[in-house]
């Protein structure tokens, strides 16, 4: 014998409606019947003209100054970062290096480019990317150090014990003009910044080096007593390739 219906099946059954399509228009109350604009995707904020930084000309900002206040907080910002899960001195310095070496990467071609004579710039003659150390050098000390600090480093000097190692001397860096360093890291110089920066450029020029800044304690009264050393060693093969332009006669 065939078992008789359930009625309350039936009645389910038979109030079931279809599921809407995916591509089928909404039917709550107050909804458009349009659809609406895609919400914008994480990353960069577009403003409504659709241009971004990278879209402004570099000669726009080449006259422009950073207030010593937003310079200090920014760069203390990035100390904070760089001091997070540090093992020591040195590790910290180390991070601050990494930080700085592909701005110094990107603000050697910056330069070159900026000395490009145009109508306004009035430049007679473009910088020549440099190709030996002493022209590098003098290009940071130069034209590096008043982009950044408005002002060039106070001297450059060359070691007197070994030719691949020179000196980038600051007497009052401005990286530790509102840094306060405890005590129980008094051997901390934040200039390792600076150093980074400095590495960078001189990979850029394709003149590796290793660079690391160095307190420097003069004992006279009335010095400065934040004076830095950058001290630039050259690698043996850019030593190498400058004995031979040497003895070609190429000075660039």
């Amino acid at each position: 014998m065939a078992a008789a219906p359930n009625p309350s099946l039936n009645r389910l059954q038979g109030s079931t409606n279809p599921l809407p399509s995916p591509n089928s228009q909404s039917q709550f109350p107050g909804a458009s019947s349009n659809n609406p604009s895609p919400a914008p995707a994480g990353g960069l904020r577009f403003p409504s003209n659709r241009k971004t930084i990278y879209d402004r000309n570099l000669n726009r900002s080449r006259n422009s100054e950073l207030s010593h206040a937003a310079f200090a907080y920014l760069f203390m910002e990035m100390v904070v970062y760089a001091q997070k899960r540090v093992t020591g001195i040195q590790d910290l310095e180390r991070r601050l290096n990494a930080q700085a070496h592909p701005l110094g990467v990107r603000l050697l071609d910056l330069i070159l480019y900026r000395s490009i004579p145009t109508t306004t710039t009035g430049s007679s003659a473009p910088t020549p990317r440099p190709t030996r150390v002493i022209p590098l050098l003098q290009l940071i000390i130069g034209r590096v150090w008043p982009l950044l600090f408005t002002r060039a480093a106070s001297s450059l000097e060359q070691s007197t014990t070994n030719p691949a190692e020179y000196m980038i001397i600051d007497n009052e860096p401005l990286v530790n003009k509102f840094v306060s360093v405890p005590r129980e890291m008094s051997q901390l110089n934040c200039a390792a910044w600076v150093a980074g920066l400095v590495e960078g450029v001189c990979d850029a020029a394709g003149l590796s080096a290793e660079c690391s800044a160095h307190s420097l304690e003069t004992g006279k009264e009335g010095a400065a007593p934040g004076r830095t050393v950058i001290l630039v060693k050259f690698s043996e093969a850019t030593m190498e390739r400058e004995k031979e332009l040497e003895r070609m006669g190429i000075k660039g």
